[in-house]
């Protein structure tokens, strides 16, 4: 059976039913319900962000894009009226098969055009007790369908999808509400519980793989590798290739405090605290087990375990990057 609110107002005693639309209270659903969203997203559920609005996909354009204190990325589709199977499931369903291959840098792009901050910055603002280095940056997507009220047909592919398959898959029904007094209420339902779905979430969060060893590439190998990361149109292996290796071949061993400095010095960071966040993610990339032949290039050491310290270029690995730089300088040139 398909959801429904109702909702009724105790006058002198008596139960009086409340089912005046916004439409007919001069409110429009989707303009009021978009600035309703975007002034306190906890309508949607805890802890969750809104990064960006009006998002571009290969899918088309999303309403909104919202991210949890995990990590994870979430589809928020919003729709006028009833939500139904074809309209909305489909819709949502494209843009999450898109969003899934984005990486930090492109969701850091997204929320610095809509909160005018990159998104470690921002995450960190506003969840305090979240460590960056702990967070794996849209690994699940999580899709939130937002109506005002819903077909049976797609309740009943919700509860499916999520009971059997896992699907991270919730929708959440808006009922507005005008008091005989003239006040305004909203209330809300969510087809999963809000706690068995995150309970869901969390079962489903895959964890990066981290790693400490390096590579064992031949130079050939190493090389096509290393050119094609650096290559990337993406700010960690741009900060890399600019900040980080530089640095390593003009002294050695390069402290964390040095490669702070140069950050905000070559404007990448508008203080040792933003840079120091921007060391962060440079530091989880390293990590990343699949990056090994970068940390058969670079070596740190670790005098804590959440801690790099001490970067530096193997000897025989200098005249490689050496290399590297002339190439890309002159493909960037061509």
């Amino acid at each position: 059976m398909a959801t429904e609110i109702k909702v009724w107002q105790i006058e002198n005693g008596k139960l009086v039913p409340k089912d005046a639309t916004m439409a007919e209270t001069g409110r429009t659903e989707t303009k009021d319900l978009q600035s309703w969203i975007k002034s306190n997203p906890s309508i949607l559920g805890e802890d969750i962000l809104i990064i960006g609005e009006k998002i571009r996909t290969k899918a088309g354009e999303l309403d909104f894009l919202g991210m949890d204190k995990s990590g994870n990325t979430i589809i928020i589709e919003l729709k006028r009226g009833e939500l139904k199977p074809r309209e909305a499931f489909a819709q949502a369903i494209d843009y999450a098969s898109d969003i899934s291959s984005w990486d930090f840098d492109n969701l850091s792009e997204v929320c610095r055009s809509y909160r005018n901050q990159p998104l470690d910055e921002y995450i960190t603002e506003n969840f305090e007790d979240v460590d960056l280095e702990d967070i794996s940056f849209n690994q699940t997507q999580r899709i939130l369908l937002v109506g005002t009220h819903i077909e049976e047909s797609l309740q009943r592919m919700i509860e499916w999808l999520s009971d059997n398959y896992g699907v991270i898959i919730n929708a959440v029904i808006l009922k507005y509400i005008e008091t005989k007094s003239g006040d305004e209420l909203i209330a809300r339902t969510m087809i999963i519980p809000e706690e068995v779905e995150k309970e869901r979430t969390q079962r489903q969060q895959r964890k990066i793989p981290m790693s400490d060893e390096p590579g064992r590439y031949e130079n050939d190998e190493l090389k096509i590798r290393l050119k094609n990361y650096l290559s990337e149109d993406r700010d960690t292996p741009r900060r890399i290739k600019e900040i980080l290796l530089p640095l390593c071949l003009e002294h050695e061993p390069v402290k964390r405090s040095e490669i702070i400095d140069k950050l905000v010095k070559n404007g990448e960071a508008k203080d040792e605290g933003q840079a120091g966040r921007i060391l962060t993610t440079i530091s989880r990339e390293l990590g990343i087990k699949q990056r090994d032949y970068l940390r058969q290039v670079i070596h740190y050491e670790k005098p804590n375990p959440w801690e790099k310290e001490n970067y530096k270029i193997e000897e025989k690995y200098k005249s490689i990057i050496k290399d590297l730089f002339t190439e890309l300088k002159i493909s960037k040139k061509e």
